[in-house]
């Protein structure tokens, strides 16, 4: 839903952020603001600053600032939405949702209601779990053996799924409801319809999100019996790709120790917490993949990957690398250890002790390092073939990379291994690259319509009285340019020019006239239709989801707030983002069906495809340096734009004598508005 923007600053205006940050972070006083430990970042001495003047918190350590929307979305996970809900709850403020039809509200919170449902389910389970552990002897001292201990279990909701093939019948009394099928705790048999439970006899491990809701089980044999682990099913509540195990659990510990340790295993993450390092998470039976890493960043800026050193552990690491390296920026650690091959995290804990360990964390082999390793397999570069090898296969990684300092001293090293020089390197993989644009599959632009079909269309459109894009709004709403209509008329309103139709020539020996229209221009193909700012930036969001990480508090309330379709639109692809991670376009638009700005979303996503070929409109992915400036100016002129109202509204206030501090608030948005202007104004959209 669209929030308006009066109301998210009467909600900030009500709140202290001061109250809000101090419920997670302790704070003491000094001078002015408050000081305390950052809570997105390991620190041993204060650089978390909150300025309750401001409104707004800062850390002068990470960099990280916002106001009370932004500390709950990045430090509790919460949506931007659920931010505001929450926040208003607190001032028993009520979230305006007349943006919505009443059709919307219903599916929006039949949706709601179906997840919260599921998740009760689940809930219950795991509580029959945990009291089930309670009264078997053998499950208990399994994880004794294992060295864990009550108060691990209990952190973790550790339970005990009994042998039995309908045990959950005695906790659900309808043992035939659909949700339990549908949240993956009960097997259905397609043929004779029987019913059975998923799991029997294993260590169960509730698999908690970043809210702490239970979303699905793992679960661990006892024994000798496969598979060793077995793991819910995808669910509307459970997607193994975009969670991690532990993560829920882990959140302060990775604050405080400053990094996070991904590991390959639940017991592990169980077993390492035991043992001091309660900032670990595991892949759920899974390689590891870009929605994994994207979403650790979004609580520590170093990932450390613990793997095997045997060859599944190195092709683990392999895989974890891919999903990586477009988040390696120049203020991110990302490393891998590799244990001996006889060893797992958990075991060599206990036989080298904590701090081994730690040193073999510090250790950890660089990204860079394992990159280049990763390039040089198989390659002989004492051989003019083994070098061109390697660039073959350090191309596609070192591309991989976001622009920065890193990817510039990678491509010095490569280039060193290669014997090239830097520049001529750059050269060769700038062409290789365009060479494989050029000749990749579909990137060949489509035949064009024979001439007689297609202008017969054309006509017919023309006649039809009508225009294919009725809302037009050309150059981003700006007025248009002079097409062949007279500009100059004089104050009296007489115009001695006559207005001339670009489409007429000169020097025509036909007609009373010396201008004849040519004849109507051949149709070429539709239209590639300039949009609204709104508009652009939606299409490079969605064309591009991994970017909404990318913007900051701010960023998130202004698009939330924009008008319908928009405003919904961004409100909905912020709560895709933090409930599944960043999704391609296809993938979206499957999840979009249904919502009343999917029509409006196809469109836009459309705009810049037109010249794709039918099948393959996704062939070529965008540029994302070149998505992330173009979305940074839109953004800039949007709030350009939003500025310039508030900054109309202030002045009326002052006018009318309404609020005293209108004038003071009128001069500070001005100055920003002066700000943001300027830097539109010197990288102009094209």
């Amino acid at each position: 839903m669209a929030i308006p923007q009066s109301f998210i600053q009467e909600l900030l205006s009500r709140v202290d952020v001061v109250d809000i940050v101090g419920k997670y972070v302790q704070l003491k006083k000094g001078g002015a603001n408050f000081m305390g430990l950052c809570p997105f970042h390991g620190e041993k001495s204060p650089s978390f600053s909150v300025s309750p003047t401001k409104q707004f918190f800062h850390c002068f350590g990470c960099g990280k600032n916002g106001n009370a929307i932004g500390f709950l979305m990045e430090h509790a996970g919460m949506t931007f939405i659920e931010a505001v809900k929450d926040l208003a709850q607190q001032t028993g403020m009520v979230v305006p949702e007349e943006q919505q039809s009443p059709e919307d509200r219903a599916k929006a919170a039949a949706a709601k209601a179906k997840q919260d449902s599921l998740s009760d389910v689940l809930e219950k389970a795991g509580e029959a779990y945990r009291e089930q552990l309670k009264i078997t002897p053998h499950a208990i001292d399994y994880l004794k053996g294992r060295g864990l201990s009550g108060q691990i279990a209990k952190r973790f909701g550790l339970g005990y799924a009994p042998e039995g093939w309908r045990s959950l019948a005695s906790i659900f009394p309808k043992y035939d409801d659909p949700l339990l099928a549908e949240s993956g705790l009960v097997i259905v048999n397609e043929e004779d319809d029987k019913r059975y439970d998923r799991f029997r006899d294993r260590i169960m491990f509730p698999i908690r999100n970043i809210k702490g809701e239970c979303i699905g089980f793992g679960g661990r044999v006892i024994g000798s019996g496969t598979p060793k682990y077995l793991n819910s099913p995808e669910t509307p509540v459970f997607h193994k790709g975009r969670e991690l195990y532990g993560l829920y659990e882990a959140r302060e510990a990775l604050h405080s120790a400053g990094y996070v340790l991904v590991t390959e295993g639940y017991m592990d993450v169980v077993a390492l917490a035991q043992l001091g390092f309660a900032n670990a998470v595991a892949t759920l039976g899974t390689a590891c993949t870009p929605d994994h890493v994207q979403k650790l960043f979004r609580f520590t800026d170093s990932v450390v990957f613990s793997f095997d050193g045997d060859g599944a552990g190195r092709r683990a690491a392999r895989k974890a690398l891919d999903g990586a390296l477009p988040y390696a920026t120049d203020v991110r650690s990302i490393k891998f250890l590799f244990l001996p091959a006889e060893h797992d995290p958990d075991s060599y804990v206990r036989e080298f002790g904590q701090e081994a360990f730690a040193e073999q964390i510090k250790q950890a082999m660089p990204l860079s390092r394992f990159l280049i390793e990763a390039a040089s397999a198989d390659c002989d570069l004492q051989t003019a073939e083994g070098r061109a090898r390697l660039s073959s296969q350090a191309r596609p990684l070192w591309q991989l990379l976001p622009d920065g300092a890193l990817k510039q001293q990678l491509l010095s090293e490569l280039a060193q291994l290669i014997q090239l020089e830097t520049a001529g390197l750059e050269k060769l993989w700038g062409q290789q690259a365009a060479s494989d644009q050029r000749y990749a599959p579909g990137a060949r632009p489509a035949a064009a319509p024979a001439p007689q079909s297609a202008n017969a269309a054309f006509s017919k459109a023309a006649s039809a009285g009508h225009d294919e894009y009725p809302n037009f709004e050309p150059n981003y709403g700006e007025p248009t340019a002079w097409s062949g209509g007279n500009t100059f008329v004089p104050s009296n309103g007489n115009s001695h020019w006559k207005n001339k139709n670009p489409n007429w020539t000169p020097g025509s020996k036909f007609g009373n006239s010396k201008y004849k229209r040519d004849a109507a221009p051949v149709y070429t193909g539709p239209r590639t239709v300039p949009a609204s700012r709104a508009d652009h930036a939606a299409r490079v969001l969605l064309g591009n989801m991994a970017l909404w990480e990318t913007l900051s508090g701010e960023d998130h309330a202004m698009l939330c707030a924009l008008p319908s379709p928009h405003g919904p639109l961004f409100a909905w692809l912020e709560s895709q983002f933090h409930e599944q991670g960043a999704l391609g376009w296809s993938a979206l638009r499957e999840h979009m069906l249904g919502q009343p700005f999917a029509e409006d979303a196809q469109r836009w996503v459309a705009q810049d495809k037109m010249n794709a070929v039918a099948g393959n409109e996704e062939a070529t992915p965008p540029d994302v340096q070149e998505a992330r400036q173009e979305l940074r100016r839109l953004l800039n002129m949007l709030m350009v734009d939003h500025l310039q109202q508030l900054k109309n509204e202030a002045l009326a206030q002052h006018q009318g004598g309404q609020d005293p501090e209108a004038l003071a608030r009128y001069s500070s948005l001005d100055k920003r508005w002066r700000e943001l202007k300027a830097a539109a104004a010197a990288v102009p959209l094209d």
